[in-house]
């Protein structure tokens, strides 16, 4: 394994703002990419009509994928720059596939997000940075792409104009503006995508391969037990059963001895650990960040389901009965009341939970409590609420393990509220 450090960093925005093809390009430019395979898809996409679409089939490797022109699933792509080495997680940005954004971004240390200069921002802009910042991620590159496009092209007022839009966005959601890069890129031309700053030439910034340098390497939570929620489960000939998925806390070496909660099992599923991969090369252990196949001997791929999470077995993650969440009510057509039930997405899993009680609705800005007991909450209000999960979810409180305590709340194909859990009811 390449001893630089690793970072983890989603790509989100609204769907058709260009995050595949700024992947593709970077791919490209980077030398990850043998330049006669993207010729053959610049071919396979201009027959197709979609030639504009050539680099993002780099990342979206399904067929759906090429005949639609959006991502659907998370893809995972490895790549190298002077400093760090990078695991680039495609979220899809089409609001249809938004719970496959909120795993990828759940797993990021860092963010991109891809805006376009002629239509600035959009419905899913706005989910998509208010759920960066719910999930987590501490840091984001707010790459204005598609300057080729703007009228004049490569409009600098133009650009000016979003960058003051977009800041003012992540501001109201509480993204600090040291934690944010702003630059402009085309990357379907490639300008400012590496070293050329193409037509570009009034900005005088970093060109967008400089600036994800510029992020930071988050603390990794060694010190925590592990939590290791499974994303996928792949059976292998020759090998057994893999689970997939990304570390989240606390480490894990061959020979330990894991355990799988909530699993098909009331009393979790037990297996030893027979070697770890990633990126298809054999790890000595697992860190939180990396995103990593684990051969498990002893669990079958019917015992476990995306959504369990791993963990020592001595040191089992929480299933609760039912729990206390601070929430921040997003976006909801009509209000909450007790009783309503919709999907939760916390880590990789997806559960239906009922609003138990409305405990006491809070300031948003303070925290301090406006009323005990309401009937009722709306768009725009923050709130402590007693939930209780339809079927068992593995879920810590966020002042023992942060990692595992935020989720975002979805219905009606959109992000309605997210949140935190403060206190728990483990199942017994």
């Amino acid at each position: 394994m390449p001893e630089k450090p690793h970072l983890n960093v989603v790509m989100i925005g609204h769907v058709d703002h260009g995050k595949s093809t700024l992947v593709g390009r970077l791919l490209l430019e980077t030398n990850q990419i043998p330049k006669h395979v993207v010729d053959k898809y610049k071919e396979e996409a201009t027959k197709k009509g979609k030639g504009s679409f050539y680099l993002a089939w780099v990342m979206d490797q399904l067929k759906e994928e090429r005949e639609r022109g959006v991502t659907i699933d998370l893809a995972h792509m490895k790549f190298d720059t002077k400093k760090y080495y990078f695991t680039i997680i495609d979220a899809p940005g089409h609001r249809d596939f938004v719970k496959n954004m909120i795993t990828g971004t759940s797993q990021a240390d860092a963010a991109v997000l891809v805006v376009s200069a002629p239509d600035g921002i959009m419905e899913q802009t706005k989910e998509h940075v208010f759920l960066a910042r719910t999930l987590g991620v501490p840091q984001m590159i707010i790459a204005i792409n598609k300057m080729d496009d703007t009228k004049p092209a490569y409009n600098e007022e133009r650009f000016n104009k979003v960058k003051e839009e977009v800041l003012k966005l992540t501001k109201s959601v509480g993204w600090k503006e040291k934690d944010l890069q702003v630059i402009p890129v085309s990357a379907l031309k490639g300008d400012n995508c590496t070293d050329s700053k193409g037509e570009l030439g009034w900005w005088k910034g970093p060109a967008f391969l400089q600036s994800i340098d510029n992020f930071v390497v988050p603390s990794k939570p060694t010190q925590f037990p592990l939590r290791w929620p499974v994303q996928d489960i792949y059976t292998i000939t020759g090998i057994g059963t893999v689970p997939v998925g990304r570390v989240e806390c606390g480490v894990v070496k061959p020979n330990d001895k894991l355990i799988f909660l909530p699993s098909n099992r009331p009393d979790g599923v037990k297996g030893e650990v027979k070697s770890i991969e990633m990126h298809h090369e054999t790890l000595p252990k697992a860190e939180p960040g990396d995103n990593v196949g684990i051969n498990v001997r002893g669990v079958g791929k019917g015992d476990i389901r995306r959504g369990d999470v791993a963990s020592q077995a001595g040191t089992p993650p929480t299933v609760a009965k039912s729990f206390t969440a601070q929430i921040m009510v997003l976006n909801h057509p009509s209000v909450i009341t007790p009783g309503y039930t919709p999907v939760f997405h916390c880590h990789t899993a997806q559960v239906a939970c009922k609003f138990e009680e409305l405990v006491k609705k809070l300031d948003p800005r303070t925290g301090a409590v406006k009323e005990e007991h309401p009937k009722f909450l709306k768009t725009g209000d923050a709130a402590i609420v007693k939930i209780v999960p339809t079927r068992p979810l593995v879920i810590e409180r966020s002042k023992d393990i942060p990692q595992l305590a935020r989720f975002a709340i979805r219905d009606m194909g959109q992000t309605i509220a997210a949140g935190l859990c403060i206190e728990i009811e483990p199942r017994k």
